[in-house]
């Protein structure tokens, strides 16, 4: 049996994702009160892999789980698209205008505030860490009145009836996560897997056009930039950390251009080199 340690308890989105990764797979999750216990996790117990979200289509990314990666040594063996919907849920025989507050994650009442808009300003909004959690302290604690923003495997997992579904203002609601490893037992896992992206981590010299150099070599070997985010290098003013993910088609062309880069960067670390992953539609 694998362990994967994730962020949140059981019926939470990165519960769900990580079972439809490892899908086939027998796997004990191991819940994290936070991003930085699961990298911990994983480097306290090699073998432990973990599941950590990365960017939403909506939220945008989560910019300190790119430092986490880095500072904790885990390398990328894979990712998941998961699509986000979301639930109302609340005790069993609740009416929606019996509810009086509304709680969960603050991204997912942020993602669902066309509908909780429509129930008026008398009903309370409550920010709480995770979105199962919600569910999970309604049915616990036999909470009248109130309701939980959640997925809907949480709702019947805690034994709570689902109001309304598909509550979430966007359709179009997916978040990215990220399998994680240990960086040596990553080798083992990923031993003749086909690989055709690539999660990468850079600074650059504070000069004019440095970043364009880059960018122009990567498009001259093909590389297909999916995603750039800078973050600023703390105790070096004006100094940024680059983290770029690149979609490739010929692994040779990919590791030429990686070639060709190092000389204009300094610290390039690979982050991963993995499949990339569809969107659950």
């Amino acid at each position: 049996m694998k362990k994967v340690a994730i962020q949140g308890i059981r019926g939470s989105y990165h519960d769900v994702a990580a079972h439809k990764f490892f899908e086939g797979k027998d796997i004990e999750i191991i819940p994290c009160n936070s991003f930085r216990d699961v990298i911990k996790q994983i480097k306290e117990e090699p073998s432990t892999l973990g599941l950590m979200a990365i960017e939403n289509t909506i939220a945008g990314s989560l910019l300190q789980n790119h430092e986490l990666i880095r500072l904790g040594g885990c390398r990328i063996i894979g990712e998941y698209k998961l699509r986000i919907s979301h639930s109302l849920a609340a005790l069993k025989g609740t009416q929606l205008s019996d509810i009086k507050e509304i709680h969960s994650h603050p991204i997912a009442l942020m993602q669902c505030s066309d509908f909780l808009d429509s129930l008026g300003t008398d009903v309370r909004r409550v920010e709480m860490g995770d979105t199962a959690l919600s569910a999970k302290w309604i049915a616990d604690n036999a909470m009248t009145g109130h309701a939980a923003v959640c997925g809907r495997q949480a709702a019947d997992i805690y034994g709570l009836d689902v109001i309304a579904e598909g509550i979430e203002t966007n359709k179009r609601n997916f978040t990215r996560f990220l399998a994680l490893a240990d960086e040596w037992y990553a080798e083992d896992i990923m031993q003749g897997k086909p690989r055709n992206k690539a999660s990468l981590v850079f600074a650059l010299p504070h000069t004019a056009g440095s970043l364009s150099k880059v960018l122009t070599i990567l498009s001259f070997y093909d590389m297909n930039l999916s995603k750039i985010q800078s973050l600023p290098i703390i105790g070096r003013e004006w100094e940024y950390l680059f983290y770029a993910d690149l979609v490739y088609n010929d692994f040779t062309r990919y590791k030429q251009s990686l070639d060709a880069i190092i000389p204009l960067t300094k610290d390039l670390k690979i982050l991963g080199e993995y499949p990339e992953g569809n969107c659950e539609l």
